[in-house]
């Protein structure tokens, strides 16, 4: 399965790199995280420089992908050769998740019509001049799409993507990995209250 974290010029680094870390938890032959970039370097926010490795054509036939976000989305959504790539993504054959920012990338490319979205407070105005109603908690999702409002909600993308893909349990080894030691309890717990409600209802068990 490969999982593809969208990062852009100006990116911000707690949004891409947190969520790798947690997705990078599951140790699994067949579990790919990259991060899909639209040129071969892009620097951060603060001066990070990071090396492609994956490109946006490869991002939209991953299995996942989290649209993250940065101080240059509104640029990213101007621009036609970076938006019309992105009209690959298809939220009825992979999970697509968006991180503050990134929801607009998911407005502006109608992926969001009649859903609402979580976003940082700084893009929640361009995302309801996008028309979306954005929601004052820090994660929500419906069917395959997800999206989390302020950096440090991004392990909850990460964890439901783990959880829709790998099962509950992959999920809350991941957060108990990188969860502060003597809070990992009280972490899981507030992880789970938030996730559970938008993770598909187990099957029934068969009698």
């Amino acid at each position: 399965m490969h999982i593809a974290i969208l990062t852009f010029e100006g990116y911000n680094e707690l949004d891409s790199l947190i969520a790798l870390g947690v997705l990078n938890r599951v140790k699994a032959d067949d579990w790919r995280v990259t991060l899909a970039t639209p040129s071969p370097k892009v620097t951060s926010m603060n001066g990070v420089v990071l090396e492609r490795m994956s490109t946006l054509e490869e991002a939209c036939a991953a299995d996942a992908v989290i649209v993250g976000s940065g101080i240059a989305t509104r640029e990213v959504v101007e621009d036609q050769a970076i938006m019309n790539l992105l009209r690959g993504l298809d939220p009825s054959r992979q999970l697509i998740a968006a991180q503050c920012s990134g929801a607009l990338v998911l407005a502006k490319l109608g992926l969001l019509d009649d859903i609402p979205a979580c976003t940082d407070l700084t893009t929640k105005p361009w995302v309801v001049a996008a028309g979306v109603e954005v929601l004052n908690q820090p994660f929500y999702a419906k069917d395959n799409l997800a999206t989390a409002g302020g950096c440090l909600a991004s392990h909850y993308l990460a964890a439901w993507i783990i959880a829709r893909l790998k099962g509950n349990d992959a999920a809350e080894s991941a957060l108990r990995y990188v969860a502060p030691v003597g809070e990992k309890e009280q972490y899981i717990e507030r992880a789970w209250r938030n996730i559970t409600p938008y993770l598909p209802a187990p099957a029934p068990a068969l009698v």
